[in-house]
């Protein structure tokens, strides 16, 4: 049994070595669940006031946020707030082979071109279990995959999020 499991593994590696880009991921594989490379200049930042708490993804001290989780403290409720080139029906993400679909709202985004897509979540849903434990999550958008993975200093700040919302 077990050496049936391990030639499977290695054939659906090669396998996976030898595919392009898929569209969308699929739930539990290997590749999804790896961690991805931070990206320079773009990190996870911190912000609470009072009893409100944001984690946005973007640059630093700048009106450019591709990903922004806010909470009501121990709410666990989300408003997800995600830029977009064009109007859009939903936020789609991705971490670590969980996946999720929210409905959203678009409306014309002010300091920028492009669209912000709003949406509401839960702290528990399966996605955002998986991204405060792995430090990564991914947003789906006309078939292009875009991660958000923290550096290694910013990984506090997402438990802190998450700790803050319950």
């Amino acid at each position: 049994m077990r050496l049936r499991l391990i030639a499977a593994l290695i054939a659906m590696s090669a396998l996976a070595a030898c595919a392009t880009q898929a569209p969308f991921p699929v739930a539990g594989s290997a590749a999804t669940a790896s961690a991805p490379t931070p990206t320079p200049g773009y990190d996870w930042f911190l912000n609470t006031d009072g009893q409100e708490a944001m984690l946005a993804y973007g640059v630093a001290n700048s009106d450019e946020i591709k990903l922004k989780l806010a909470c009501q403290a121990g709410s666990s409720a989300l408003e997800l707030t995600a830029s977009s080139d064009k109007p859009g029906r939903e936020i789609y993400l991705e971490s670590g082979g969980d996946t999720e679909r929210y409905r959203a709202a678009s409306e014309p985004a002010v300091v920028h071109d492009g669209e912000l897509l709003t949406a509401q979540a839960k702290t528990k849903d399966p996605v955002f279990q998986r991204f405060r434990s792995l430090g990564w999550i991914a947003a789906w958008a006309d078939d292009e995959r875009h991660v958000y993975a923290a550096h290694p200093a910013a990984k506090v700040q997402i438990e802190r999020f998450f700790t803050v919302c319950g």
